[in-house]
């Protein structure tokens, strides 16, 4: 979902989920932490963007990543929304979060409004109750049409999600 905030050297904003179970399954140098990965949409990132570079603004010169600056509350909130679903080390993966993306996003956001925005977005669009609505339960062997998922999220949110697949590896 893509969302305008600034008018800096980026345009808008992705806010990037992720279904664990994929994610996981995927990763063959290194396999989840927790064997059984959580059963819903969790954040990977929300990443400021432009046009003719959606993966990277040029100014990217905000402050490093600063756990202080992230609530207890937040905190609790994120460890649901925004866990690492790899490793386990959830303040590690915010913090390549913020570094990487958030300091481009520090004109608009500073840290906490950072991580506050990214978890008010995942509760207001549950992109797995908008799917599950639609009865579309992600599955290792059920598939639906690329326009069969798109459809209720955008009817959900008023936003045309982007959806990308990962190999599976280990079915090659």
């Amino acid at each position: 979902l893509c969302f305008i905030l600034s008018t800096g050297s980026y345009v808008y904003f992705q806010f990037v989920q992720q279904w664990p179970p994929t994610n996981c399954r995927v990763h063959v140098k290194r396999p989840c932490s927790n064997p059984r990965p959580l059963q819903y949409f969790t954040i990977h990132g929300l990443w400021p963007s432009n046009y003719s570079n959606p993966t990277r603004p040029s100014n990217c010169n905000g402050s490093k990543f600063n756990f202080t600056k992230v609530y207890p509350q937040l905190r609790k909130d994120l460890k649901k929304s925004w866990p690492d679903v790899e490793s386990g080390n959830d303040t590690k993966f915010w913090e390549g979060e913020w570094n990487k993306h958030g300091t481009c996003s520090e004109e608009s956001l500073n840290q906490m409004q950072y991580f506050e925005r990214s978890h008010e977005m995942w509760s207001s669009y549950n992109i797995t109750e908008i799917l599950k609505n639609a009865s579309i339960v992600p599955h290792p062997t059920q598939t639906w049409k690329y326009s069969d998922i798109v459809a209720p999220i955008k009817a959900a949110t008023k936003r045309t999600p982007l959806l990308r697949c990962k190999q599976d590896k280990k079915s090659e």
